[in-house]
């Protein structure tokens, strides 16, 4: 909040969402200016450009609570989420844009208590915030679903930096499945069993045929050798007997077996991944190829 003395809960907000700033004009003379707030005095108020502790404190006075230094990103959000319209200029502000929410709060967490404004019971519940905390206990933070903020905690306590940043990574992928798993619900199981299909199928054809097909199907192997690779695992062996195991029992859903589970089975263990996304791989890595081949000439240091 933009003023210690501002209530830290308010409840069925109407936020006048505000990019202009809060500065009053400097004055080429030594006069003063008294700076009214005239059209917000029954709105309260979310702005960008920033405000002063004077503008503050007038706010204060007329009981219009408002937040400092909202980002950009955080205000096209906010107006998704209360149904609100972002208002360049006073001028412009009316109560038709204006937007609504149940609940407006600021909350402190964390060992150096770090404030947070959470919008609760947004007109439009859809828009969903991920936010990433550390060494925090889920009952302090976690809250109803349909809110603008929702929290997720790792389960090591207490949690690094390095942890936070990895759970970060983990919820974006997670998030990408999700959106590709929307676009097409085509679906592979994984642990490197469509890649070793698929590297069959190649290896097959290549004897058929001259050309670089068998180095194609060698590329292929790369996935699931980092699989086992990563897990600890003989990788020759490992990719060995799933190959085996997929010729002999005809059964294109054998995988590494990562999590050591006993079973080769991805569709046992359900670990698949969207069709969408293997294409999307196979064809950047493709692209990345094509492009490398097309360097004709090779500058050695000694030619300058």
């Amino acid at each position: 909040m933009s003023h210690p003395q501002i209530p830290k809960r308010i409840e069925d907000a109407e936020i006048a969402i505000l990019t202009c700033p809060f500065e009053p004009p400097k004055p080429k003379t030594k006069h003063k200016h008294a700076i009214i707030f005239g059209l917000i005095v029954s709105w309260e108020k979310g702005t960008h450009g920033g405000m002063p502790d004077v503008g503050a404190t007038l706010l204060m006075h007329r009981d219009l609570p408002a937040v400092r230094w909202a980002g950009g990103v955080e205000l096209e959000l906010i107006a998704i989420a209360t149904v609100g319209t972002i208002v360049p200029r006073f001028q412009e502000l009316t109560p038709e844009k204006l937007g609504k929410a149940g609940l407006v709060r600021e909350k402190a967490f964390g060992t150096t208590k770090d404030r947070m404004i959470y919008i609760d019971h947004c007109a439009n519940s859809r828009a969903v915030t991920i936010l990433l905390c550390g060494g925090i206990t889920p009952d302090v933070l976690l809250s109803p679903l349909f809110r603008i903020a929702l929290c997720i905690i790792s389960n090591c306590n207490p949690c690094n930096k390095m942890m936070i940043v990895e759970t970060k990574r983990s919820v974006h992928g997670a998030l990408c499945v999700a959106r590709n798993h929307i676009r097409n619900n085509s679906i592979v199981y994984g642990g490197g069993s469509a890649e070793i299909s698929c590297s069959i199928a190649v290896d097959g054809a290549a004897d058929k045929c001259p050309g670089v097909e068998q180095g194609i199907a060698d590329a292929l192997d790369a996935v699931p050798v980092a699989l086992a690779e990563n897990s600890g695992l003989q990788t020759i062996e490992t990719l060995s007997a799933v190959k085996s195991q997929q010729i002999k029992e005809n059964n294109s859903c054998c995988g590494i077996d990562c999590n050591d589970v006993g079973t080769n089975g991805m569709r046992d263990q359900n670990v698949f991944e969207t069709l969408i996304g293997k294409q999307q791989q196979i064809l950047l890595s493709t692209q990345i190829v094509k492009m490398i081949l097309k360097i004709e000439d090779v500058i050695s240091p000694s030619e300058f």
